[in-house]
């Protein structure tokens, strides 16, 4: 809803004090749409939709203008806009529509005012999210530039943002900070992709809004908004794919109910959601990888009740999974491993089962959140959430324990229970003279418990932390600053040599960041961010010592690690017409006292086998690199996207074992590449089927040159270059029903290939051949 007016009385001739306001929408969903660009075509005065999609531009004079509403993925408008002093109100919608163009690799640039506009925050949502469905999350944002994977076989897959991930990369999950056992490499996100209706990735460090640990970025999980009228609606995915006979099946319905508000808004809204999903041992080109099923029990739920400028929602969900890990990892002795690692062949191979067996993880994650927020009259926003946690972890060695009664065989040799309490309290002020900031508090107590052989202690942690983010909009200039300062407590419970020790660590440290954010034009945009971050060493990092059996690892830790700090620096240029949309995103990363994995020169030997061995180190280390996004319209139904990303890393501590080297793990340069073709022209519609189109992908993957001598098991596998081919189209039932349908084919060639971020590729090649098929009816 727009509002057009003027907060000053008239005084004379040439009244400078109107402004505009408003909510930009989607067109088909009626949801919100933040980053959006609005801009008077007249003046270049301009801004960006904040998180509701609600924006407001100040200082217009009495006059007629023409508004332009934008962002990538959807079509621009242009809406004439007549403001005077006589003019106190008015409605109009800001309405967008899809560009059907985009439909293989839509990346969306969005700003929101719990981020920071200096920041670019690119999304995945709408047609490009709906061709993600039945993945993991971690696969999901594999779509974004600057996004990689780190995998422990092919059913544990992480995110990795500009080459950090676990504990460097936060993930809010519908507003909450996802608190499981990320510190292992092995430990996925314990979350259902169907819950969120976008995914956004904030790339480059975020401490300042987010707190300890967002070095690498944040991934923001959001559901949509609960609607606020209308009758019970909602969607079922389907989806199948060949590799692993996986099925996926989802369904969504929501509605409102009680009496109206002021606005027309029903007072009670609700949402029901669940998910399950099936699949059996994967396969590459020439074997199948045993003991590599999934199975998943996914549910959520949430309710929303609206009273005249409050509302407060209550939100609850449940991720159960059991993934079977590569039997071929969990090796008997040196001899069989180094036969292995030189071979390049597991030493079991087997057929199709979905039997999940030996070794495995089962993994149960509850989260119940509780939000109000409340709009004072002078139009301050109070924002108070209150959230539980509890993630439960086991995981299964392949050998069954010596004591063979029925409760031993069925109890897993580690066992993690996380339970977490978290408060936020967030101040927005309005916009006053082109003038606003937030200002909020948050705390978190956590405490673990863990069963079984060794690995890491048992311990609570509390944390506190402050923060104030001031901007301030010029002309075409929009700067901001930010500053936090956090505290973290840390107690360990344990016993050594049979005499109990509690040690406590305590960590604090300041956060802030410096950025401005430049509208050229109607078309160019550029943003500039300096920030520093930091993060303080995790449990596994200074305590683990002992056999993880989920990533087939001896790892070992170090109880002096100190935190890392960080500075880092961004430079984000866009550009937009209606032929050409690109973005470039430089960065630059300098991280004092780096944390990481070091492989030992040897593998070790332990009762449960032998395992590759290594160590929790310490250094000084840059990140810098480049990532870019073109897509051209090349003719009325071609369109061409090409994503080049470079990362370089070195280790730059002068007094560590190993300076000046690079540091292992870092993925190596890739470049995404597709063609789409339209089967009708742009927005075009044949008979009950709408906008179908052909596409053809292929990423080529270089070789991992860059890494320290004798540092690692095996070198690094060769370059790689995978092709994708897909079709789909929608179907139109009648006015409330559709059917989107896609049929989409990975490594098109069945390529043999290894990744460098896969840890069991010191065992077996990825995955062949995958043909998914994805069916989406909307009512």
């Amino acid at each position: 809803m727009t509002l057009l007016g003027n907060p000053f009385p008239s005084s004379g001739q040439g009244n400078c004090g109107c402004f505009v306001k408003g909510q930009v929408l989607d067109r088909e969903t009626n949801q919100p749409i933040p980053g959006a660009t609005l801009l008077i075509k007249e003046t270049g005065l301009g801004t960006a939709t904040d998180a509701a999609g609600q924006y407001r531009i100040d200082r217009l004079c009495e006059g007629t203008y023409t508004l332009v509403a934008r962002i990538v993925g959807y079509r621009e408008i242009q809406q004439r806009l007549v403001l005077s002093h006589q003019t106190s109100e008015a409605h109009q919608d800001v309405l967008l529509s899809e560009e059907v163009q985009h439909l293989q690799n839509v990346t969306v640039t969005a700003q929101k005012t719990d981020a920071l506009t200096s920041q670019a925050v690119v999304a995945l949502q709408g047609l490009a999210l709906e061709q993600t469905r039945g993945q993991t999350l971690g696969d999901a944002l594999r779509n974004v530039t600057g996004v990689t994977t780190l995998q422990t076989g092919s059913s544990v897959v992480k995110p990795v943002i500009h080459g950090m991930h676990s504990s460097r990369v936060l993930i809010l999950n519908n507003g909450i900070r996802q608190e499981g056992q990320q510190w292992g490499s092995e430990h996925g996100p314990e979350i259902d992709p169907f819950v969120a209706s976008r995914l956004s990735v904030i790339k480059g460090a975020a401490g300042v809004r987010y707190g300890s640990d967002a070095i690498g970025g944040v991934i923001l999980v959001e559901p949509a908004l609960l609607p606020t009228s209308g009758v019970v609606h909602g969607q079922v995915n389907l989806a199948g794919f060949s590799n692993g006979q996986q099925g996926v099946v989802s369904a969504q319905t929501e509605g409102t109910f009680g009496r109206l508000l002021t606005g027309g808004a029903s007072r009670f809204a609700w949402r029901l959601q669940g998910t399950a999903k099936e699949g059996g041992n994967l396969n590459t080109p020439t074997y199948y990888l045993d003991n590599t099923g999934v199975r998943e029990r996914n549910g959520s739920a949430a309710l929303i009740y609206r009273g005249e400028g409050w509302q407060s929602e209550v939100f609850y969900s449940r991720f159960s999974s059991q993934i079977g890990i590569f039997s071929g990892s969990h090796i008997g002795s040196l001899t069989d491993l180094q036969q292995v690692l030189d071979s390049g062949e597991p030493l079991i191979k087997s057929g199709f089962s979905y039997t999940i067996g030996r070794p495995s993880q089962d993994i149960t994650h509850d989260l119940l959140k509780w939000r109000t927020a409340y709009t004072a009259a002078s139009g301050t926003n109070w924002n108070l959430t209150l959230a539980r946690q509890t993630d439960d972890r086991m995981e299964y060695d392949l050998h069954l324990p010596r004591n063979d009664s029925l409760a031993a065989l069925n109890r897993p040799e580690l066992q993690f229970q996380l339970t977490t309490y978290s408060a936020d309290l967030v101040r927005e002020s309005p916009t006053r003279n082109n003038r606003s900031s937030t200002m909020g508090v948050s705390g978190l107590y956590q405490y673990n418990i863990m069963t079984g052989r060794p690995l890491i202690p048992n311990f609570q942690m509390g944390t506190f932390g402050a923060f104030w983010i001031g901007k301030q909009r010029r002309g075409s200039w929009e700067y901001e600053l930010g500053l936090r300062m956090d505290w973290r407590r840390l107690q360990i419970f344990r016993y050594v040599n049979r005499v109990y020790n509690d040690p406590v660590f305590v960590f604090a440290c300041p956060s802030g960041t410096l950025g401005a954010t430049h509208y050229h034009n109607d078309h160019w945009i550029t943003r500039l961010n300096l920030g520093t971050a930091w993060r303080p060493p995790n449990i596994s990092e200074l305590f683990s010592d002992g056999v993880h059996h989920g990533a087939a690892a001896y790892e070992q830790g170090d109880a002096s690690l100190r935190p890392e700090t960080n500075i880092s620096l961004s430079i984000t240029s866009e550009w937009r017409s209606n032929r050409v949309q690109a973005g470039v995103d430089l960065y630059y990363n300098y991280i004092r006292n780096y944390m990481y994995l070091k492989p030992q020169p040897e593998p070790i030997l332990t009762v449960r086998g032998a395992f590759p061995f290594f160590k929790y180190t310490q250094t000084d280390a840059i990140y810098t690199g480049i990532d870019a996004t073109v897509d051209v319209k090349l003719a009325t139904r071609w369109n061409w996207t090409t994503k080049p990303s470079y990362l370089y890393v070195q280790n730059v501590g002068a007094t560590q074992a190993g300076g000046g080297n690079a540091i292992v793990m870092i993925p190596p340069s890739r470049w995404d590449n597709s063609l789409r073709y339209s089967l009708t022209r742009t927005g075009g519609r044949s008979s009950r089927w709408h906008d179908p189109y052909l596409s053809v992908g292929n990423l080529l993957v270089a070789r991992q040159n860059r890494v320290p001598a004798n540092s690692d098991f095996s070198p690094p596998p060769p370059a790689y270059s995978l092709w994708t081919a897909s079709l789909g189209s929608t179907i139109s039932i009648s006015d409330r029903q559709s059917v989107d349908i896609s049929l989409t084919a990975t490594n098109l060639f069945d390529v043999q290939y290894r990744d460098y971020l896969n840890r069991f590729r010191y065992y077996a090649n990825d995955l062949g051949r995958n043909v998914a098929l994805r069916l989406k009816w909307g009512f």
